[in-house]
């Protein structure tokens, strides 16, 4: 039996596939891993199963410095998408057996138009399934608040975006004032949708505290830009219970999460640009109505101060009828006055006559009785005299002008007064 080194083998292996397979192969694959070294690219292929679950096929494949710094600018040009795993490609290929290295596809070309087919038809999926769901609109239906100035931005702190954000709020000519609020996310990466959902959670636990969500990111790599079309995050955004602004900074075709906001802003700069014009029409229909008020009422005025004249021209007229019926009234009322105190006035003097002729006899009484009731008195009062009791040889001992009725009055050292008949005597009180 011929034996053979492992190089001759695999020369015979290069010479075979050479002669059995010297075309180039368009071939449509799944990219599982994707590297760049040395400006090289590094591609791991694989080829699922109808469910798209379960490998059927795997291989690996290279495209060299020289075609790839072609091939990488003419595909990101077209699809606005760098190569990353889980992307779709078509890829011109031919067989290559290294005696050292083994089997490699080196690919020569990408078609883009294909990957750039299968991102579209992704795209459409999401969105037919949105609008399946009946939530495509959703977050459109929510009105945004007149008054919309205490904003949540979902961004990364360190992004370029969220600082043009906040300057162009904070620098509005109109000196409107802004309260805003960073949930960090991940703007960046295979992360990226999980982040900005986590961060749009945080915001719905406080969602009574905020008018709107701000979705920031401003700059980056145009490949991050595929988190945008998730359907998960589309969803939350769709759901999201205040109106979600987006200012994801990109000239491309909008994203499915754009589509699904209430208001898409091209870059950071503009979604700010919309609140602040937002508090402006608020102003300005403030400012409208304020002067509509200021016309209806002016208008009012000018109406009523017309009809006020009107009615001062009819015043006198009318003053004068009244002031002469009123006259009128009074001379009667002056007249049937004059008659009624005629007659009082003489049925009082009727009464005070007859008054008059009562009173003379019966005062003549009243004198007769009290003169004699005040005789008996002032014999009363003589006989109770004390002048009289002194002249029989009585006294009356006084002390302070008040008359002595019981020894127990008086105390050693008092200085009585002894009135008698004829005179008084004054004594000092020795003992008790």
């Amino acid at each position: 039996m011929e034996r053979l080194t492992l190089f001759e083998l695999n020369s015979l292996v290069r010479n075979v596939l050479e002669l059995s397979l010297p075309d180039d192969y368009w071939v449509e694959a799944e990219l599982s891993e994707v590297r760049e070294r040395g400006g090289h690219c590094y591609m791991e292929l694989v080829q699922k199963d109808p469910d798209g679950v379960t490998p059927v096929a795997r291989a690996s494949a290279k495209c060299w410095r020289s075609a790839w710094a072609l091939v990488r600018p003419h595909f990101e040009r077209v699809t606005g998408e760098s190569l990353r795993a889980g992307m779709k490609v078509l890829l011109l290929v031919h067989a290559q057996f290294h005696e050292s290295y083994g089997f490699s596809w080196i690919v020569s070309d990408i078609d883009p138009t294909f990957t750039l087919g299968d991102m579209a038809r992704k795209r459409q999926e999401t969105i037919r399934k949105l609008k399946e769901e009946g939530v495509f609109d959703l977050n459109k239906e929510l009105q945004l608040p007149m008054f919309a100035q205490r904003i949540a931005v979902v961004s990364s702190e360190t992004a370029a975006g969220y600082g043009d954000f906040c300057n162009q709020l904070d620098s509005n000519q109109f000196g409107f004032a802004f309260s805003v609020t960073l949930f960090p996310s991940i703007m960046q990466g295979e992360r990226t949708a999980g982040s900005i959902i986590s961060a749009l959670n945080a915001v719905n636990a406080d969602a009574d505290k905020y008018d709107c969500v701000v979705i920031i990111r401003g700059g980056g790599a145009v490949s991050d830009m595929s988190a945008f079309d998730s359907l998960e995050l589309a969803e939350n955004v769709a759901n999201f219970p205040l109106p979600v602004i987006t200012g994801i900074g990109h000239e491309r075709d909008e994203s499915v999460v754009d589509m699904v906001a209430h208001t898409r802003a091209k870059t950071p700069t503009a979604a700010a640009a919309l609140l602040v014009d937002n508090l402006k029409r608020t102003s300005e229909r403030i400012d409208r109505a304020r002067d509509a008020v200021a016309t209806a009422v002016g208008r009012r005025m000018d109406f009523e101060r017309m009809r006020l004249a009107r009615l001062s021209e009819r015043v006198p007229v009318l003053f004068s009828l009244v002031s002469t019926r009123q006259c009128a009234r009074l001379d009667g009322l002056a007249a049937r006055l004059g008659l009624a105190v005629s007659h009082v006035v003489m049925r009082q003097n009727a009464r005070l006559d007859r008054l008059s002729a009562a009173i003379a006899p019966a005062a003549k009484r009243i004198v007769t009785a009290e003169s004699h009731r005040l005789e008996l008195l002032s014999q009363r009062v003589t006989a109770l005299d004390p002048g009289l009791l002194l002249k029989r040889g009585y006294s009356i001992t006084l002390i302070d002008g008040r008359a002595v009725r019981s020894a127990d009055q008086l105390r050693a050292g008092d200085i009585i007064e002894t009135r008698l008949g004829t005179g008084c005597v004054k004594s000092k009180v020795m003992d008790n």
